[in-house]
């Protein structure tokens, strides 16, 4: 029992649980295996994919942050009316790019600088953002005019959607940032004791802004990515997928507790996340018992990192 339980809290425990349960799915559901279906997947789970490769290093920084749904649907909805008004593409992208650096760069500097919860801080900027894309588009969805915006997430370079490209770009660019540099190492070193790590000569606050900067740039480029796949600009769009994010993140290994990530993990909880509504909706489940479903696993997830928090203490 013992041995039971250190396997599926170590390190490769979710790994040995993610694969026991894709040999279930794909033993029980027919259509899974598709190429189809699997692209279909990955897809799906894009824009919780990207943004939580920063929100990992929230996390992992001991904060979190509850405006990147607003955040994705606010960009999203900058990027369709700019390009629709100026009939210029980029500059609807760089626009909501900017957006997004704006939000997340007011989150940082509220948290860092006036020492304000990161709870009150993105609650209310979740409000400020989403009040802001209803503003500007009376509350309704706003159509894209011009078609190569279309291409965004349309296009396939060696038969892979792009938007599929620049997830798994972004899974190997925070891992790399996370493993092997010094804003990393400073991340997770914040987490695990930021008094510790201010008196090492770590600049606590400047590291927490550039967090909450990179977490609302993805935030943007999610938002172009899901405005270019859904063909419009919706205010009401991703609600709800900061706890999808979350819950990703520590199903995967990021300790709420901070000090504590792993890219790796984090594309399994991603997947698990994916892999979990796929098959409710090839099941033909209700959406509504799917909220259900979303809560049990956001508790698993919690009780999870509890156990792998209690099980490393111990050992230490």
């Amino acid at each position: 029992m013992d041995r039971l339980k250190r396997a599926v809290l170590g390190e490769q425990g979710l790994v040995i649980l993610f694969l026991l349960a894709l040999g279930i799915v794909c033993v029980t559901v027919p259509s899974f295996m598709t190429q189809r279906n699997i692209l279909g997947l990955l897809q799906s789970v894009v824009t919780i994919g990207i943004v939580a490769c920063t929100m990992m290093l929230c996390l992992a920084s001991r904060d979190f942050d509850l405006s990147v749904g607003s955040t994705v649907a606010f960009t999203g909805m900058v990027a369709v009316m700019v390009s629709n008004n100026t009939e210029n593409l980029l500059l609807g992208i760089l626009a909501a790019l900017l957006a997004g650096v704006v939000v997340g760069a007011i989150n940082g500097v509220v948290i860092a600088k006036l020492r304000i919860n990161a709870l009150i801080t993105t609650l209310a900027t979740m409000q400020i953002v989403r009040g802001s894309a209803l503003i500007a588009s009376d509350g309704r969805a706003v159509g894209v005019d011009d078609p190569a915006y279309f291409d965004i997430a349309m296009s396939a370079p060696l038969g892979i959607p792009l938007p599929v490209l620049a997830m798994v770009f972004c899974f190997v660019l925070f891992g790399f940032v996370l493993n092997r540099t010094v804003f990393g190492r400073n991340t997770l070193a914040i987490g695990g004791n930021p008094d510790a790590s201010r008196l090492a000569g770590v600049n606590v606050g400047t590291i927490r802004i550039w967090i909450f900067t990179l977490q609302g740039l993805l935030c943007a480029v999610a938002g172009i990515l899901l405005s270019s796949r859904i063909t419009s600009g919706q205010p009401n769009a991703a609600q709800g997928l900061e706890l999808s994010v979350i819950s990703a993140c520590v199903l995967g290994g990021v300790s709420l507790a901070g000090g504590r990530a792993a890219i790796s993990g984090v594309l399994v909880g991603v997947l698990i996340m994916g892999i979990a509504e796929n098959v409710m909706n090839l099941m033909n489940i209700q959406a509504f018992y799917q909220y259900v479903v979303r809560g049990v696993i956001l508790l698993l997830a919690v009780l999870l990192d509890n156990l792998r928090t209690r099980a490393t203490g111990r050992r230490l």
